[in-house]
């Protein structure tokens, strides 16, 4: 592997570490290398914080090495002043003689300008190192500024015989399973389910068997029937109610109003309120929805050895998996809506 290879997938492990914490920004790590040593790391840490540039920069010891050292980052340094100042401007004022970049940023506000203002400034600057995997790696990001919607994952559990709900027995997953669905809530902004499986499951859809942050949670009540007395409505996270009467706040619950239920519908009004990603644990009607409108990026689908003999039909789906992996007798397959993606 070259040189530049190894420390943009470097800037990738650091990256990884603001996830759900970084939302609606893109991940982004970044390395300062100094004859072949690395003096400086740094990753953007919290929406609204220090880029990871700044981070980076900040963490060298001996600022008079910056004038021979080149800085790695998987996303194009941000030219625009937004919450923080633009960080191309800070590895212009530091003389840092050579960029390597992953992507380029796809946000209009920037798309090639930062490149073009560090050029303009005599520095060296290398593009599209690793460009596929750095799209893999800010999915969430580039689906949400190119096609203008969150990133879709629909999630469901179903028995050996291909339900997803019976009155007879209510649990299908594993422990594991339950676990890593927990943990998958600290890695996206929200969770979105649709009325009636608020109220036959009552669910909390909080991450509480794992540290990190809580999801938003999202119901699709249209017409405002759910009681107050559901888990939804606690003040364990926030809340919010799409439905066609009202737009207001209340307390921790933000209701957004919207003219129909349509996925496209849903998406857009998620879209207004700079939800980059979300998941999807509606029953087979919501997720169906999804599944016949094409509007889904990921499908994370576990098949139970639970056998319930009858109850509500799992989501009829069919597709080839990326990813096959066992949880104790329990089969998770994970699919994606684009042949581009790689593991």
């Amino acid at each position: 592997m070259d040189t530049n290879s190894t420390y943009i997938k470097r800037c990738f492990e650091l990256a990884i570490n603001g996830v759900g914490y970084v939302a609606p920004n893109p991940l982004v790590g970044c390395v300062i290398v100094c004859d072949g040593n690395i003096i400086g790391e740094g990753y953007h840490q919290q929406y609204g914080g220090p880029h990871a540039e700044v981070n980076a920069i900040n963490s060298v010891k001996d600022k008079s090495l910056l004038s021979r050292a080149t800085l790695y980052v998987n996303l194009e340094p941000c030219s625009h002043f937004g919450k923080t100042p633009p960080c191309a401007n800070l590895i212009i004022e530091s003389k840092i003689p050579k960029v390597v970049i992953c992507n380029t940023d796809p946000f209009e506000l920037v798309s090639g300008k930062g490149i073009q203002l560090l050029r303009k400034h005599n520095i060296e600057v290398i593009t599209g190192v690793l460009e596929k995997e750095g799209r893999v790696l800010n999915k969430r990001f580039f689906t949400w500024v190119e096609k203008k919607r969150p990133y879709v994952i629909l999630k469901w559990a179903q028995s050996a015989d291909g339900y997803i709900w019976s009155e007879k027995q209510s649990k299908i997953s594993n422990d594991y399973f339950n676990m890593l669905n927990h943990f998958w809530r600290t890695h996206e902004p929200a969770i979105l389910i649709g009325k009636n499986t608020a109220l036959i499951d009552n669910p909390l859809l909080t991450s509480r068997l794992v540290y990190g942050p809580n999801p938003k949670r999202i119901v699709v009540d249209f017409n405002l029937e759910l009681p107050g007395t559901l888990n939804l409505f606690n003040s364990d996270a926030k809340t919010i109610v799409l439905n066609n009467k009202k737009e207001e706040l209340q307390n921790n619950i933000t209701f957004k109003k919207i003219s129909d239920k349509n996925t496209s519908t849903i998406l857009d009004a998620l879209f207004e309120l700079k939800i980059q990603s979300v998941i999807i644990e509606g029953g087979r009607q919501l997720l169906t929805s999804f599944i016949n409108d094409g509007l889904w990026d990921e499908i994370r689908k576990l098949e139970s050895n639970v056998m319930l003999n009858s109850g509500v039909a799992a989501p009829n789906f069919s597709g080839t998996p990326l990813e096959e992996i066992n949880l104790d007798n329990n089969k998770l397959l994970i699919f994606f809506n684009d042949d581009k993606h790689t593991s």
